[in-house]
């Protein structure tokens, strides 16, 4: 059986221990059909096989992790009792859990106070952040790189503020000459540095932007969803560890659980180094919060109903794999970068591939050899989706012909985009895998 189903037994054997803590109640339970649940289970079942096989190591395509058995058992646990992290009497419990992983995600970046929480995923965690920096420079412009994620321009359209786009540079990072420039003009207030962008993986020049904060009064947010957690990985190339160890010094941040954070969806968080800022969410709901003159996570909050399941299964998480350097976690996020190297350097070795610019975390970009950018981007797709008929999913990335010319300067630029190949190694246990996933390609770019 491919499917793990270890954590079922697991939690079947922990269920009479929930079910203690309500000895004292009433006897009661609740009607049920079983051979109807049964059923419509099964065919649950076989709708859900319409779907990419996102748990093995040959799905190399999009950011899509499984989470791991110990955090889809105790999200399911938790859903026998359904709390809700809005207010304390929804979830007395899981809010003291959620409060104990934020702090544990904020010690994580250098942060000894903080404000936090989980959220439903990334993209809320970013409108919070941006929301923040809207109420402090309410007519200042959030600005981001060309290569960082669409959803900070569309949050900032949500939201009313005015958005500007730094250019990127040919490796994907943004481009310090045009941001100072703009800064120059006066008239922003965030700029969203990206650790990891969605694209190419790659790692925006903190440590440099920071110093030009020094120069020019604006804020810093970080989109870590998708990078944050490679602050531990211990296989880091000293430039790269530099933007890192500079986390501690932004003004806030986002990373996402449900990504390298081994989670179901959705689970983000969104951190603020200046706990002060909790004054932006003051609201006045006199029905909500009676129950406790503990903080409420709702009082410190966008969002409303939220599910505590994602915080109790992120405590459960981070109770077997503590978030230490050099500890497990640790090490299999050094492996999926791994992965992704020796993935590379495979390719580059190989004269029928274009290679983009060695992996900075664990995506890599690149593509079957061809003359002319509109042939790369049909030889792509076409390799696309041999390697899908052979169980070998992999994704498509349109990236700018003008950053290409450099490293593949026998490239015709007949097209401004050039589609590529693009994979996720995030899975650890790709690293043995790799030859596999190579030797199919050669199989299939062989007879295009």
């Amino acid at each position: 059986m491919l499917l793990e189903d270890a954590s079922l037994k697991a939690l079947l054997n922990t269920l009479p221990e929930l079910d203690r803590g309500f000895a004292d109640l009433p006897s009661f339970e609740a009607p049920l059909d079983a051979d109807r649940l049964l059923a419509v289970l099964q065919q649950v079942a076989g709708r859900m096989h319409d779907n990419y096989p996102y748990f093995h190591p040959f799905y190399a395509g999009q950011m899509l992790k499984p989470p791991h058995p110990i955090a889809r058992a105790a999200y399911m646990l938790a859903t026998w009792i359904n709390p809700n992290n809005h207010a304390l009497d929804g979830g007395r419990a899981s809010s003291a859990m959620e409060k104990e992983v934020t702090a544990a995600l904020a010690t994580l970046f250098g942060w000894k106070q903080h404000l936090g929480h989980l959220t439903s995923g990334g993209t809320v965690a970013n409108l919070e952040a941006l929301y923040i920096a809207g109420q402090i420079h309410p007519d200042k412009k959030i600005v981001a790189s060309e290569q960082a994620h669409y959803t900070h321009e569309r949050i900032s359209g949500v939201l009313k503020l005015p958005f500007g786009k730094v250019a990127a540079n040919s490796t994907g990072k943004m481009d310090l000459e045009d941001l100072e420039a703009q800064l120059r003009e006066g008239n922003i207030g965030t700029v969203v540095v990206t650790l990891g962008t969605t694209g190419v993986g790659s790692v925006d020049p903190l440590a440099d932007i920071l110093l030009l904060q020094k120069h020019y009064d604006f804020r810093i947010h970080v989109d870590a969803a998708y990078g944050g957690y490679f602050t531990l990985a211990g296989n880091l190339t000293p430039e790269i560890r530099r933007h890192y160890a500079a986390l501690n010094q932004v003004d806030s941040l986002v990373i996402d659980p449900h990504k390298h954070g081994l989670q179901p969806y959705g689970c983000g968080c969104v951190l603020f180094r200046d706990p002060s800022v909790g004054k932006y969410y003051n609201h006045d709901s006199p029905y909500t919060y009676f129950t406790s003159h503990e903080l409420h996570l709702g009082e410190i909050s966008l969002e409303c109903s939220r599910a505590g399941a994602a915080a109790v299964a992120l405590w459960a998480t981070m109770q077997y794999f503590p978030l230490e350097y050099g500890g497990e976690f640790a090490r299999d996020l050094a492996r999926c970068r791994q992965a992704a190297l020796d993935f590379h350097a495979r390719l580059a070795a190989d004269a029928r591939f274009l290679t983009f610019y060695p992996p900075e975390l664990d995506i890599l970009v690149y593509a079957p050899k061809a003359p002319r950018a509109s042939a790369i981007s049909q030889r792509s797709q076409e390799l696309f989706d041999r390697a899908a008929a052979r169980n070998l999913h992999l994704a498509l990335f349109k990236y700018p012909t003008q950053h290409l010319t450099t490293l593949w300067p026998e490239m015709e630029p007949d097209e401004p985009y050039v589609t590529c190949l693009r994979s996720v190694m995030m899975r650890p246990e790709q690293v043995d895998w790799v030859e596999a996933i190579y030797g199919i390609l050669v199989e299939e770019v062989s007879v295009q």
